[in-house]
């Protein structure tokens, strides 16, 4: 058999094997990430008002599982680094669903407190690190796009599961218990046997090459992709830290995607027919983040350059429609969409600027690093904003720190890719 038709899944022009990695992806993207972290605002205020408290004090559980997804990073780096990956990820989803399911037996805002922590350490390896990790290992073209695809689905989780858990839980009753254990047992059940019997950590384990090896590659391979260098010194190079601030910054900037409500809630005296849209303005930013994650990987397939060029150029312009053009409902919701766009970019150029970098020899385990910036700035980018929402500053303050914010992140995107690892 030649190396071109192992290329190919065993045969000239056949199927490969990655398509079932891709698929795989997708999986754990659409039921553990989006169930656990797509649809936790639909519990907010039930679960708040049948415990009685401040519905402040509920959602710390979701900083809680922030800061635990945070502190597992690096170690699970390390694991999917030297271990099967179908023993790390089955962990992970296995934690995220018996975290859900014990959210519905919760009664004790504490309980709900532990269940927010080993939810954190479980979908920690899937929303930050499975995707990169397996489509990096298992394709040599097209990357960005099939990164863009797969993460693409906690958007489209989102949007299928929201209304299916709303539905359960205005069913009767404690409705949330029940949505919550659905949720459970589909993370479980919908899951596990991808990660279990389908997910490989490398295509020789299934005696392949990467899908298009020997064919011409995509121009974001990194120089340094022949072999790459190991954590230890990745994280004394200056592209280290400015993908680090990347990481950070650009997570603190698409958290202003929460507070576009509470913006066109603000025209309730001036402008009726824009406060009655508030919850169209945050799907309008769902649907830019979810075309735009597949947008961007198209984009970066060609030149990271342009991906981060795109990104941030569409972030800028989606505030300063919705900041100075907001009485136009339509212009409204495509500043909105825009800004879903540079919203993409967390979970899209990350990956991808890491890998053209560092390359690929100790992937996991510098990007975990990497991604701890992000988790940290997701524990405090809400009461951050909400701060300066609240100052005198207000709105428009937020929206001139969001430029700033794509500014920087422009800056030391760009610094990464100069500073990139000698092969």
């Amino acid at each position: 058999m030649t190396e071109t038709a192992k290329a190919q899944g065993g045969k000239s022009g056949g199927f490969h094997y990655a398509y079932l990695i891709v698929l795989s992806c997708i999986m754990i993207t659409c039921l553990p990430c989006a169930l656990a972290l797509s649809c936790a605002g639909i519990f907010f205020t039930p679960v708040s008002e049948y415990l009685g408290v401040a519905r402040a004090q509920f959602t710390l559980y979701f900083s809680i599982l922030n800061i635990a997804m945070m502190l597992t990073l690096p170690v699970a780096g390390k694991l999917m680094g030297k271990s099967d990956l179908r023993v790390v990820l089955s962990a992970g989803v296995a934690l995220t669903g018996a975290g859900l399911l014990l959210m519905g037996r919760c009664s004790a805002l504490w309980q709900f407190y532990l269940c927010g922590a080993v939810m954190g350490v479980g979908v920690a390896p899937l929303i930050y690190l499975a995707v990169p990790t397996l489509i990096n290992a298992w394709c040599v073209k097209r990357v960005g796009f099939f990164v863009g695809l797969c993460m693409a689905f906690t958007g489209i989780g989102g949007v299928i599961f929201n209304p299916v858990g709303t539905a359960l839980i205005q069913s009767g009753g404690e409705g949330w218990r029940l949505a919550y254990t659905v949720f459970g047992i589909i993370t479980l059940v919908g899951t596990l046997p991808f990660t279990l019997f389908v997910v490989r950590s490398k295509p020789k384990d299934k005696g392949l090459l990467p899908l298009g090896a020997g064919e011409a590659t995509d121009t974001s391979r990194p120089a340094a992709e022949s072999g790459g260098v190991i954590a230890a010194k990745a994280m004394h190079m200056p592209a280290f830290w400015a993908l680090v601030v990347f990481c950070g910054i650009i997570t603190l900037n698409q958290t202003i995607y929460q507070f576009l409500p509470s913006y066109a809630l603000s025209f309730s005296s001036s402008l009726p027919q824009v406060a009655a849209a508030s919850g169209v303005v945050a799907s309008a930013a769902m649907a830019g983040q979810a075309i735009g994650k597949v947008l961007l990987g198209i984009v970066n397939d060609r030149s990271l350059r342009a991906g981060v060029f795109v990104g941030m150029g569409c972030g800028v312009a989606g505030v300063l429609v919705m900041w100075l053009l907001p009485s136009t409902l339509a212009l409204l919701l495509a500043g909105a969409f825009l800004f879903g766009i540079v919203y993409a970019q967390t979970v899209v150029q990350t990956p991808l600027l890491v890998r053209y970098a560092f390359g690929s020899a100790d992937y996991p385990a510098i990007y975990s690093r990497v991604s701890m910036a992000g988790s940290l700035m997701s524990a405090v980018a809400a009461v951050f904003w909400s701060l300066v929402i609240d100052s005198a500053g207000g709105f428009p303050l937020m929206f001139v720190l969001g430029i700033v914010c794509m500014a920087i992140c422009l800056a030391s995107a760009l610094f990464a890719i100069a500073h990139k690892a000698e092969a």
